[in-house]
């Protein structure tokens, strides 16, 4: 069994992830590595708490990181193009909505400033 540096499985990994969101059979074939090695290195990536899409059921886990990544892919699709998108990733469009909806929602600079100040003069 020959070693892979750590370097070639960070490039590999990449491959399954936006932009190129190649599926672990393709990446195997192409890079002659088993399936069953990617899928080990991608749950050991999970894991480690790096963003991997493909290894969450439930999307509502996904870290932000990933869901951000969602949200520029899907910026400028139709509706047409997002669903197929959503089907890919196993995610329903209403979903992207939200949580576009909830990075907008983050408060800016000016409110934290203020909130920051409203608690310091509820202190004295």
């Amino acid at each position: 069994m020959k070693r892979i540096s750590s370097e070639r499985k960070v490039s590999v990994l990449a491959k399954l992830l936006p932009p190129y969101n190649m599926t672990v059979a393709a990446v195997a074939q192409m890079e002659g590595i088993s399936e069953a090695t990617l899928y080990n290195w991608r749950n050991q990536a999970k894991t480690e708490g790096k963003p991997v899409p493909g290894a969450e059921k439930n999307s509502e886990q996904w870290p932000a990181e990933a869901r951000l990544v969602v949200i520029v892919e899907t910026a400028t699709l139709s509706e047409t193009e997002i669903a197929e998108y959503c089907r890919k990733k196993g995610l329903y469009p209403a979903q992207v909505v939200q949580w576009k909806q909830a990075f907008l929602q983050v408060p800016s600079l000016d409110d934290k400033a203020a909130l920051k100040q409203s608690q310091k003069e509820n202190k004295q």
